[in-house]
This record gives structure tokens, C-alpha cells and sequence, in this order.
């Protein structure tokens, strides 16, 4: 199974259809107003930055329809924004830790790990704060809340090798693999 990641809703929509078989992964902010395509298209949500949109998702993912089918529960990251970066989502360590027992509780989805976007460094060393201080709290967290997944999805082009030594266990490569022009 070939596995692909986009940043935008609406993005996958035309690539779905020229490339069949394909399980999507949405590694983008999501917004609100696009759960329900988004549960609809993604086989994996890289992006989960609040508990409300946690919510909202278990909502339409638990929903009479899907619960009568069986519908698997939505895999998910919950991203964390590790750094207090205003520019970036996520929930910050503080915020993660006190929603995290009602966040466990969601039937609809499955907590594969915690998610967060590098700091903008001018060398990839100066990421490894950010990567590590992750895998710390993963580690912590997972400790008191078993149904948090080992999974950390952190590292990107620039900086994919010192999020691995990190532990990261998905890494967002995209404009190595197809350039500036692909990776918007």
C-alpha cells in the first residue's frame, strides 16, 4: 500500500483520482469546517490541535451512519506545539497534559502519537531541542495514559535526520523526494 501526505483538503481531491490506491495522510492544519471531507479522504490526521477538532472528528467518525457500517476509528497525531511558537498550532505541553484523560476517552479515534513542526533554525542541529523535549513528554505522558500511541511524527526535509535520532517515527520529506515545485 502506498502511503502519500497533503497539506490541504482540498489538494488530495484531484490527486485521489489519478492516483488509485493511495492512502492519504493530511500532515496540514485542519480546518474546522473540513472535518467531514477530511475523515471522508484521509486514512491518517497529522494535525490534531485542539480538543475541540479532536471532538469534532470523533463526532462525525462515531456518527449514527459509521457506527451502524463499523467504521474504524480515525488514526491521529496530536500536535504539539512544543516551542510556545505563536506562529504554529497545537496544543502547548501544558494544554496536552490536562485534555489528554478526555482525549483518551474519544472512541473515534486512535491516538497514534504526539506531532509537531520543527523550530526555523539556520542549522538542523538547533531543531534537536524541539524534537527531543517531544519525545520526553511522549515518553511521560504514555506512562500515565497508555492509550497514547508511541508514535512521533516530527522532522522535515532540512531537519529529518536529527528528528530521527530523535526517535521520530514519521518524517514529512516531501520536497526532497519531489522538489520545491511539489512541496508547497
Amino acid at each position: 500500500m502506498t502511503e502519500l501526505a497533503e497539506n490541504r483538503v482540498g489538494d488530495v481531491e484531484a490527486k485521489a483520482a489519478v492516483l488509485p490506491g493511495v492512502r492519504w495522510e493530511l500532515v496540514g492544519r485542519l480546518q474546522s469546517n473540513k472535518a467531514a471531507r477530511a475523515v471522508a479522504m484521509f486514512h491518517v490526521v497529522h494535525s490534531i490541535d485542539s480538543p475541540e477538532l479532536a471532538h469534532r472528528l470523533d463526532r462525525l467518525v462515531s456518527g449514527a451512519d459509521n457506527r451502524s457500517s463499523g467504521a474504524r476509528p480515525l488514526p491521529v497525531f496530536l500536535q504539539v506545539n512544543v516551542d510556545g511558537d505563536p506562529a504554529k498550532a497545537g496544543l502547548s505541553p501544558s494544554e496536552l497534559e490536562a485534555a489528554l484523560p478526555d482525549l483518551c476517552d474519544l472512541r473515534g479515534l486512535e491516538l497514534l502519537g504526539l506531532m509537531t513542526i520543527g523550530r526555523m533554525v539556520d542549522a538542523p542541529e538547533q531543531a534537536r531541542p524541539t524534537f527531543a523535549h517531544l519525545r520526553e513528554l511522549s515518553a511521560r505522558l504514555r506512562a500515565q495514559y497508555p492509550m497514547l500511541g508511541a508514535g512521533l511524527s516530527m522532522g522535515m526535509t532540512d531537519d529529518f535526520e536529527i528528528a530521527v535520532e530523535e526517535g521520530a517515527t514519521v518524517v514529512r520529506v516531501g520536497r526532497a523526494i519531489f522538489g520545491p515545485l511539489m512541496a508547497r
